[in-house]
């Protein structure tokens, strides 16, 4: 009785839903800059790579736009993830050293800024997203390390998509 409902529960813990795409190993430690300063990202900022299945997706790079708010940030913008363009708005709260949370959305992981704060690359530890964002194009070394940095937190190589 004990092993069943020890086997019950595990199943239930961090279940994915039937049809979720994950991109990221789970069995892969995740961890986030912890020097992160959430007002430095204030501003537009233009997604310029995602992950997904398919190698090309129904919509295209995404914006957001981030500005100062009671509490937090809030933000304002539609992201490509994993082929599908998805709403994100409302206020984001600093949750723990890099880590933002959205309402209805499961927390943002910043994994990676570059010193300029030109470059972020945000995931999950469910791997059910990944994205980067860039102040506008975003130049190939700066793309390349938030990919690198992407994979070294478990996330797929082949399924990243530049913009």
């Amino acid at each position: 009785m004990i092993l069943a409902l020890a086997l019950l529960l595990s199943a239930c813990v961090g279940a994915v839903p039937k049809g979720d795409a994950v991109f990221r190993s789970a069995g892969t430690p995740i961890w986030s800059a912890a020097a992160f300063m959430p007002a430095r990202i204030e501003g537009r900022w233009q997604q310029v790579a995602t992950y997904q299945l398919a190698p090309t997706g129904t919509c295209r790079s995404g914006t957001v736009e981030f500005r100062p708010a009671s509490g937090g940030l809030a933000v304002d913008g539609v992201l490509c993830l994993n082929g599908n363009a998805r709403k994100v708005s409302g206020l984001a709260q600093p949750v723990g050293p890099g880590r933002l949370a959205l309402p209805g959305q499961e927390d943002w992981w910043i994994l990676w800024v570059d010193t300029d704060y030109r470059t972020l690359a945000i995931g999950t530890p469910s791997g059910r997203f990944g994205f980067v964002l860039d102040r506008g194009a975003a130049a190939p070394d700066r793309l390349a390390a938030a990919r690198e940095i992407l994979d070294f937190n478990g996330y797929a190589p082949a399924a990243f998509r530049p913009f």
